[in-house]
């Protein structure tokens, strides 16, 4: 059985497409078998819901009259980097507010804006003849910027690692609260839902792909930061970290409701973000990937508190042993956590599936693959002749 994307395009705009989310196609699989599931759907919607840092937004605000070439900009006072041109900039999401609280930041500005609401925008510069303003302050939203969209240079990392600590004392970290002497473990995926997981190889996803991103529509730009390939893999799933896409969208159209601020004591701030990737069953063998359950995914379990790159696993759990909410190590019962949604995720798959079903989303063919071999390199002290 093998069909294309134009086919299922068309089946769309004729009101006749089978879709089901990944949670769904799961237990259909199991007992229909692959074949009749890849005879009988059409498309797989995936689904993903937390924090992921390496995200932000390019702004543009319009010119000012006298006209500015701002240099230094802050929204709500949180730096933005302004090295771009005139009114352009580029605010992070984990860029913290100038008088150092943890708890507010650019992922705040991010979901502020998302939610309708104007923010203070203050730019200074030192003037010249063809911009020769020094100084503004005033307040900005989506409605009076010319462009503001998101562009997150790494989303929806394949698989992450779980965290524990060995150490005498508390840790704080972006995997949350780890208590000391194995005290929790804490996790961050969808497992069975999380989009890179139901298509290991990308053999459907590439530059260009439509998907869901923070409630509106975005596309993958390129290949997400640290994106690698050469990964342990079990069930021909990556067992640790591997690959990631850079994403893009316009913030017009996308909700709070997928787009929120996360503030991690002793950490800082994070953006969670929801994004749903269709997957096109295109013949049995993309079927039998998004047919891939918790009991077979698995994430490594690494000490947080070696401070070392190089932290090798302890072990791994499935994502249903971690979902359980306990596991055992060493020999005792330990308490496990997730920092992403399961709950949101489901929510983003199934309003992706509406969307398909109701013709409002069509589904685009990669216009260039991702990478099929990449490692990631490592920063370390060198001279100027070892660098090169």
């Amino acid at each position: 059985m093998k069909r294309t994307v134009a086919e299922i395009n068309q089946r769309i705009k004729d009101g006749d497409v089978v879709v089901m989310t990944a949670e769904e196609v799961v237990s259909y699989v199991q007992s229909e078998g692959v074949e009749r599931a890849a005879k009988e759907v059409d498309v797989v919607t995936t689904g993903t819901f937390g924090a992921m840092c390496s995200s932000g937004a390019f702004l543009n605000f319009g010119h000012s009259e006298p006209p500015i070439r701002m240099q230094r900009v802050t929204l709500n006072d949180v730096p933005a980097y302004a090295g771009l041109a005139a009114v352009d900039a580029y605010i992070g999401a984990t860029e913290l507010r100038q008088d150092g609280r943890e708890e507010y930041g650019g992922a705040h500005v991010i979901e502020e804006l998302v939610a309708g609401r104007a923010v203070r925008l203050r730019a200074s510069s030192s003037g010249t003849d063809c911009y020769p303003r020094k100084e503004i302050d005033t307040y900005v939203s989506l409605n009076t910027m010319n462009q503001a969209y998101l562009f997150n240079p790494r989303n929806s990392y394949q698989n992450y690692a779980s965290g524990t600590n060995s150490s005498e004392r508390t840790l704080y970290t972006y995997m949350g609260k780890l208590l000391p002497n194995y005290g929790n473990i804490t996790y961050s995926s969808a497992g069975q839902l999380s989009p890179l997981l139901n298509d290991p190889t990308l053999r459907t996803i590439g530059i260009g792909t439509r998907l869901f991103l923070g409630g509106g529509t975005g596309y993958v730009a390129w290949e997400g930061t640290q994106f690698k390939t050469n990964v342990e893999t079990r069930f021909g799933v990556p067992m640790g970290g591997a690959r990631s896409l850079a994403t893009i969208g316009d913030m017009r159209g996308m909700s709070p409701e997928f787009i929120r601020a996360v503030a991690l004591t002793g950490y800082g701030v994070s953006l969670a973000i929801g994004i749903g990737v269709p997957i096109p069953i295109l013949d049995e063998e993309v079927m039998r990937s998004c047919a891939i359950s918790d009991e077979q995914l698995f994430s490594p379990l690494v000490d947080y508190s070696v401070q070392s790159r190089n932290r090798r696993p302890i072990k791994h759990f499935s994502y249903a042993e971690l979902r359980s909410g306990k596991v055992e190590l060493f020999g005792r019962e330990v308490r496990t956590s997730s920092l992403s949604s399961y709950l949101k995720a489901r929510q983003v798959a199934e309003t992706l599936a509406e969307r398909i079903e109701g013709g409002e989303f069509l589904l685009t063919e990669p216009v260039a693959p991702l990478p099929a071999d990449r490692g990631v390199g490592t920063l370390e002290v060198r001279s100027k002749e070892e660098a090169v």
